[in-house]
């Protein structure tokens, strides 16, 4: 079992930068690939951002490629998701998940373990 606690959500302007971090216990986060997705209200859950669990493989929506960047810190076990030039749309409860499968995945049925989400708020 692997608990995740996500962190570093907030309120920011359009154009800011935050860092949300993903937490784990119970597991060592290098025996996974990682990933992020983001949900907005009234709208489905979607892909953000997919780190393999060699962190050598990386993958990113369109619409955030080149905004954002994925990283993990096995020392820490923890992951990261660096949040560039923010735009009011990026608004939405972010999560982070784990894959036992290792791989690079942007499918969310393919992950096994999942935080309890935190709130991104970009204002205008």
């Amino acid at each position: 079992q692997v608990q995740l606690v996500e962190s570093g959500g907030g309120l920011v302007q359009a154009g800011d930068s935050l860092r949300l971090s993903c937490a784990a216990s119970g597991r060592t986060l290098s025996s996974y690939a990682m990933g992020w997705f983001r949900q907005a209200p009234g709208k489905e859950r979607e892909f953000v951002a997919a780190l393999s669990r060699s962190g050598v493989i990386t993958s990113y929506a369109a619409s955030v490629k080149g905004r954002f960047t994925i990283s993990r810190d096995n020392a820490n076990n923890t992951v990261y998701l660096l949040m560039n030039s923010l735009k009011p749309e990026d608004t939405a409860v972010y999560y982070c998940a784990a894959s036992s499968n290792g791989i690079v995945t942007t499918t969310s049925r393919r992950y096994d373990y999942w935080g309890q989400g935190t709130q991104v708020t970009v204002s205008s």
